[in-house]
């Protein structure tokens, strides 16, 4: 427990306040990437202790919250397969598609498990080799390389009934996304655990071209704050760089487990959820494991559907609103009857602020 103390010490935590106080003379709009980043704002109240002059605007960074609406229905479809065992982690059960989500697929019938690992619904394909077994992979670059181990070890077995729905997002691109759009978000901290296995090498060259500074951060309320202290000294001087204030993680080069992820899987633009298409937004299988792609075997690839129009989480992800500025926020939209996703995912903003700024 002292390590984790040490980065959620009060009192450092308010001297790193002050000194951002100090340093800041005009008004600057920083964005957090991360989920996990905006749950430690919300949750220690972060932005409460900040000058006024710094606005924290919360980023897409969730993944189950940026996971199209046609790829949840592509899940429900296939759940919905006689034979078929659908595994997913929790937090993807009740993120709503166009009509229903992967729990109320469950209620109908479908076979659809909670697992902790992709290698978990490998085990299930190994024991039930009759039964087709789908793992519904979402996640951003922390949880690819995982979903990669799971495919290279169901090739290793021999499996024929394993396959993966596919909805792995890249963090860069939706950063030169947000800033090609014209917003006027003036540095980012970025998220460590993404950095942990890709390195932030890929941040350097949107830093130079948006001119924007850009903090890789850990997810305590000291790492947070030393990282805004971090982005204002680099804005009040005119600089633009990439730092990196979680460097007990996180070193400029990617990580060895990129080298499986990338033996696996290749860039392809894709489709966020509230964003629209991101240039080389995300991974697909290579053609070697693409017998393993559950939309090509369940013939789902084709599916589209729109967004829902009455939900704004569209305008959450993309950092144009707080939650509670959403009328439907608390009111119609709640955890128990989410209208979009990031009221469900536990990274995901509308939730924090249910759970910490409702009142």
């Amino acid at each position: 427990m002292k390590y984790i103390d040490e980065y959620r010490d009060g009192k450092l935590a308010l001297k790193y306040a002050e000194s951002i106080s100090d340093a800041v003379s005009r008004q600057w709009n920083i964005m957090e990437v991360c989920g996990g980043q905006t749950n430690c704002i919300v949750k220690y109240g972060l932005d409460e202790i900040l000058p006024s002059e710094i606005t924290l605007i919360h980023g897409p960074g969730c993944p189950v919250c940026v996971t199209p609406v046609e790829i949840i229905d592509q899940a429900i479809t296939i759940a919905l397969l006689p034979d078929v065992i659908l595994c997913s982690f929790g937090d993807m059960l009740r993120v709503p598609g166009s009509s229903g989500d992967l729990l109320s697929a469950k209620a109908e019938g479908g076979d659809v498990r909670m697992v902790y690992s992709p290698l978990d619904a490998v085990s299930i394909a190994e024991k039930n080799p009759h039964r087709e077994v789908v793992f519904f992979a979402v996640g951003f670059e922390t949880t690819a390389p995982v979903t990669a181990a799971a495919v290279r070890r169901a090739e290793v077995a021999g499996l024929r009934n394993f396959s993966i729905l596919v909805a792995h997002v890249r963090v860069p691109p939706a950063i030169t996304g947000i800033l090609s759009s014209g917003s006027n978000i003036h540095g980012f901290l970025a998220a460590g655990h993404v950095c942990a296995v890709a390195g932030y090498m890929e941040y350097e060259p949107v830093s130079q071209e948006f001119k924007v500074p850009i903090v890789v951060t850990g997810f305590e309320p000291v790492d947070i704050l030393q990282g805004i202290l971090m982005v204002v000294r680099q804005l009040e001087s005119g600089a633009f760089r990439v730092e990196n204030q979680y460097s007990r993680v996180v070193n400029r080069q990617r990580g060895g487990a990129w080298e499986l992820l990338d033996s696996v899987y290749e860039v392809v633009d894709r489709k966020w959820r509230g964003l629209g298409v991101i240039p080389r937004g995300g991974f697909d299988l290579r053609s070697e494991y693409k017998k393993y792609d559950a939309s090509v075997r369940f013939k789902v690839s084709s599916l589209a559907v729109e967004e829902e129009t009455g939900c704004r989480s569209g305008d959450v992800l993309r950092g144009l609103i707080r939650p509670k500025e959403c009328e439907k926020f608390a009111v119609e939209c709640t955890p128990e009857h989410p209208l979009g996703a990031p009221m469900v995912s536990s990274e995901g903003a509308c939730a924090a602020y249910f759970r910490y700024r409702r009142r």
